[in-house]
């Protein structure tokens, strides 16, 4: 039986759309990785503050909001971590898993959606089965911090070494120093960006 012209061009557009569903040609979902992007910048924009800061307060205001966008609400220490009436880096979620796991944070949503394995090793350093016992690691290293005994490195993920500067910087009562941390601080917001992109 011959087929007309128009069943032919029927079955070609039926056979076109079967070879090209979203299925075959897997693709990342740009919005959790583009959260994640924006996110780490609002965190660079915070750092530079910190690194710049004119007095104390301004440093550790900056180091609180970029410490916060890092943790979100259900990360340690998360709200007003200078005491001084005022929360800055509010946050639903961030770009770390909170201590019991949820809010599940950005760079996660970000590798479910198919951002690069630099993101997992980078910004998220291993594995988040464990979020307590990941978040604990970063208090033992502030607590264990000094300057002949510099802990963060034994830290896998940059975004918890930000955090941990965030600490020191709160914690200290120069401004030499706090500018100092901040400087540290934006290595790691940088080694963080990149991940998007490549490892460092």
């Amino acid at each position: 039986m011959k087929r007309s012209p128009i069943a032919i061009g029927l079955v070609a557009l039926t056979l076109a759309a079967a070879s090209c569903t979203p299925g075959d040609t897997p693709s990342p979902d740009e919005g959790p990785i583009t959260r994640l992007e924006e996110r780490l910048a609002v965190i660079s924009s915070h750092v530079s503050d910190w690194r710049e800061a004119e007095n104390l307060d301004e440093a550790k205001a900056a180091a609180e909001a970029a410490a916060n966008h890092l943790t979100g609400p259900q990360g340690p220490g998360y709200g007003d971590r200078d005491g001084d009436g005022q929360l800055r880096g509010p946050s639903d979620a961030g770009v770390l898993p909170g201590v019991n796991g949820d809010p599940r944070g950005f760079a996660l949503q970000a590798m479910d959606a198919g951002a690069p394995e630099c993101v997992a090793a980078d910004v998220l350093g291993g594995s988040w089965a464990d979020p307590r016992a990941r978040w604990s690691e970063l208090e033992s290293a502030v607590a264990q911090w000094t300057y002949d005994n510099n802990t963060f490195p034994g830290l896998p993920s940059h975004a918890q070494r930000i955090v941990g500067w965030a600490e020191l910087t709160l914690a200290t009562d120069s401004l030499d120093e706090a500018r100092e941390f901040g400087g540290h601080a934006a290595i790691h917001v940088r080694i963080s960006s990149q991940a998007l992109t490549s490892c460092r």
